[in-house]
């Protein structure tokens, strides 16, 4: 992981950018050539806290963030922070990495292998007094719970420590933003859990704008205050992780968000007085009530059910209050950790996620007639 911070415009107290909570506002365009060529487009204001950029490899997330550092010059546009001009095509004004105030934390790991933790992050604070340096690096250390490590050097510490050395290096010299690239990918589950407490303690007391790369779903939601998802360049989605990933939109955003079941569907029926469609799954007579959306009867649609959001019985259930009840048979039981998926034939192939204890205790196994039991508003309608 390497750390790129600026040394300019160090102080004891917190910047102006802090005390303001000002935003951080993007819009510019840049082609990226490639395996397959493409514009980044992205267009986004942020205020203080947590915004996870969320999207597939090769999306543009990392260049994303190489413009907002002035690592990478894009053709057009604006990027600003408050009043704070970065980048201005139409004022010819590109400031240089040194000056944009902007922390960045890569993916790769780069701590000066010869100083210790503490000269690691005094590194960037050489304009300012001996005694100063060692004020900040203190109280940051203690910030992620690692002033026990100062004397030590990075080939002596866990890789959890050294990531929480690299935030805290990149954090030490009082940035506008802060940048991060997949910094946690590495790690293990607790010891992720524990810096993203961290880092989001730090963020209330600071409240600065945090751009966050991930492919974790767990992160989004763990960590994110708002989240973009990116496709091709363009920002296609972006809310709380709530609206963004529990009821997906477009087709990528499902898929990113984990929802396994995705079905071309058409529209046979609209039932305006209770808020609902019938749609008729391609390929299957497997008929599924939905929301209303505006659709004529005849239209095609996508339709994706998380596997979560599915229950399933051994017994045909009666006097239940979902509209969706499909019977079928259990074509394979796959365990990973502690969840059960379970591949049922309803005249559909659909994923249903079981714990344990169901899969014992309704004596599931593969040629087992079941029912599947789908909420309405289980059934999410997808952009075309």
């Amino acid at each position: 992981m390497e750390i790129r911070t600026s040394s300019e415009k160090l102080s004891s107290v917190p910047s102006q950018a802090n005390d303001l909570g000002e935003k951080l506002e993007v819009r510019f365009q840049k082609t990226l050539r490639g395996a397959r060529d493409f514009v980044l487009s992205p267009e986004f204001q942020v205020p203080s806290g947590i915004t996870i950029l969320f999207g597939p490899s090769g999306a543009g997330k990392t260049t994303l963030l190489d413009c907002v550092a002035g690592l990478a010059t894009p053709e057009s546009g604006r990027i600003a922070v408050g009043d704070n001009v970065l980048f201005d095509s139409q004022k010819r004004l590109n400031l240089s990495v040194a000056r944009r105030q902007i922390g960045y934390v890569f993916q790769n790991l780069f701590l000066f292998p010869h100083l210790s933790v503490a000269s690691n992050l005094e590194y960037g604070l050489t304009r300012l007094a001996a005694k100063e340096r060692r004020q900040r690096s203190t109280t940051i250390l203690e910030s992620f719970r690692i002033a026990h490590l100062a004397d030590q050097r990075p080939d002596k510490i866990s890789g959890g420590e050294r990531q929480r050395v690299a935030l805290a290096r990149s954090l030490v010299t009082d940035p506008r933003i802060l940048l991060l690239d997949e910094p946690l990918a590495a790690l293990d589950v607790a010891t992720k859990s524990n810096i993203l407490e961290d880092l989001r303690n730090w963020n209330l007391l600071h409240g600065i704008p945090i751009l966050y790369v991930t492919h974790s779903r767990e992160e989004v939601f763990a960590l994110g205050d708002r989240v973009l998802v990116i496709e091709n360049g363009r920002i296609i989605a972006q809310g709380t992780p709530h609206e963004v990933m529990r009821a997906p939109r477009q087709e990528l955003v499902a898929q990113l968000a984990g929802f396994e079941n995705i079905f071309d569907a058409r529209v046979s029926s609209l039932h305006e007085e209770r808020g609902t469609m019938t749609c008729d799954l391609a390929g299957s007579s497997v008929h599924l009530e939905t929301p209303l959306i505006k659709a004529d009867v005849g239209s095609i649609v996508r339709v994706a059910i998380s596997a979560g959001d599915i229950l399933l019985a051994n017994l045909e259930p009666v006097g239940i209050s979902a509209r969706n009840i499909l019977r079928g048979s259990i074509l394979a039981l796959e365990q990973r950790d502690v969840i059960v998926t379970a591949k049922v034939d309803c005249g559909v192939e659909m994923d249903v996620h079981l714990t344990l204890a169901a899969r014992d205790s309704l004596h599931l196994q593969p040629g087992r007639e079941v029912w599947l039991i789908v909420k309405t508003h289980s059934c999410h309608l997808l952009a075309k």
